[in-house]
């Protein structure tokens, strides 16, 4: 650590302890701006036996239980570094040194659980159906499955998830460790849109070493400190999981990608199926280039949303349209299917003629097989433009070729009786 970034430091030490309490909100606005502050006190908390590490600590809390809202901001911005420097401090069994950084972590996590009364805090959660419309679906794409969340939802069956109360803690444990620290990063994913750059790019890289360290791909990564393998939960790797997931769309593709594949790695040997389950949804839902999004704009993660469509259809399908659909289908001339079906009925009967040696006469040869098909064709079409004609028609022409069958059949029977 350089004299010009310990004296930063110092004068921000120093600085706080005189501020009066009316000039804490103009303080408060200003201290985001200071980004080689932010970089000094980054530089602080990665040197765990560095002098100024306690005072630091200790100011970051005092931010925190400040009540202003900013202030609290600003020590959250450092909580996944201090997670990193926790663990690797305690992986390296050098407890004394980690008494700073545990003391601040407990601190923050038991201001989070209670509410401003002192009363513990319920934290619950509704399990969105699939029924009503967001920002990540549409009922009507999901299809018979929309009418089953409809009806579970007009019966009040929607789902409500409970975190907490969660108890009071004086000290970490090999037991509690992780059911405080991923109650922490909880807390940091709930401010991730008020988190800078540097904080995304410090998430992304611990969470990746925490994943790594202690296996073969550590040497893949090329990280040095620490080479012994530090316990992770499930619980912990999902809420790794909501932050890395953030700053994928946030301007910090390349290290969120590489973070995301040391975690599946981590979890597929660990056989943990929640963030097997996390991490593959995510990685099958990114899209297949790197996405450039402005680190200064709003900050949000994009999804597609597909198009709305009105309920009920206006074309609605009913008898009476398929009735004038099937009206409008007879009244359509069609002359190729007429001129073909036609044409199988004619030909042959003139081309037998033709077979059976049977000469025409001189007056007859202007009357060509052309001439005589078209009349024919356009005799048939016009007693079928009518559908009301030819449906009329159809009976009297059924009716005439039964008198004529019986006729013949009786002309039949009285032969045989005679002969």
């Amino acid at each position: 650590m350089f004299t010009s970034e310990k004296g930063i430091v110092e004068e921000w030490l120093s600085e706080f302890k005189t501020l009066p309490e009316a000039s804490l909100p103009n303080y408060a606005t200003n201290l985001k701006d200071k980004n080689s502050l932010v970089s000094s006190l980054y530089k602080v908390i990665q040197e765990p036996q560095s002098e100024l590490l306690e005072p630091v600590c200790h100011q970051l809390f005092e931010f925190y239980r400040s009540g202003e809202k900013q202030l609290l901001q600003f020590t959250l911005q450092f909580l996944p570094e201090l997670i990193w420097c926790y663990l690797a401090i305690v992986v390296s069994r050098n407890v004394h040194s980690s008494g700073c950084i545990e003391a601040l972590l407990l601190g923050v996590y038991n201001l989070e659980i209670v509410d401003k009364h002192g009363h513990s805090k319920v934290l619950s959660f509704t399990i969105p159906s699939l029924s009503k419309p967001s920002v990540y679906h549409e009922p009507s794409s999901i299809g018979s499955m929309a009418l089953t969340e409809s009806a579970l939802s007009q019966h009040g069956l929607s789902k409500v998830v409970y975190s907490g109360p969660h108890p009071q803690r004086e000290m970490l444990t090999a037991q509690n460790r992780f059911e405080v620290l991923t109650f922490l990063l909880l807390c940091y994913n709930a401010a991730l849109t008020y988190m800078p750059s540097v904080s995304l790019q410090s998430l992304c890289q611990i969470c990746s070493r925490i994943c790594v360290s202690g296996y073969p791909r550590q040497h893949v990564r090329k990280y040095k400190g620490i080479s012994s393998r530090i316990p992770v939960s499930s619980g912990f790797m999902v809420q790794m999981l909501t932050g890395i997931y953030f700053a994928f769309y946030n301007g910090e593709w390349d290290l969120a990608q590489k973070a995301l594949d040391d975690i599946i790695y981590r979890a597929q040997l660990e056989l943990y199926p929640e963030p097997l389950l996390v991490a593959n949804a995510i990685k099958a839902s990114l899209p297949h280039g790197a996405m450039k999004s402005n680190k200064e704009g709003t900050r949000c993660i994009q999804v597609e949303i597909t198009p709305t469509s009105s309920r009920i259809s206006r074309n609605a399908v009913t008898s009476m349209s398929i009735r004038g659909h099937r009206w409008k289908r007879h009244e359509q001339p069609d002359n190729n299917n007429d001129t073909t079906e036609l044409g199988i009925l004619v030909i042959p009967e003139i081309s037998v003629t033709n077979v059976a040696g049977e000469r025409t006469g001189n007056g007859e040869k202007g009357r060509t097989l052309g001439e005589i098909d078209a009349q024919h064709i356009q005799g048939v079409q016009e007693t079928a433009t009518d559908p009301r004609t030819e449906s009329k028609g159809l009976p009297e022409i059924r009716r005439q070729k039964s008198v004529r069958k019986m006729m013949e059949d009786g002309i039949n029977s009285s032969g045989r009786v005679q002969f």
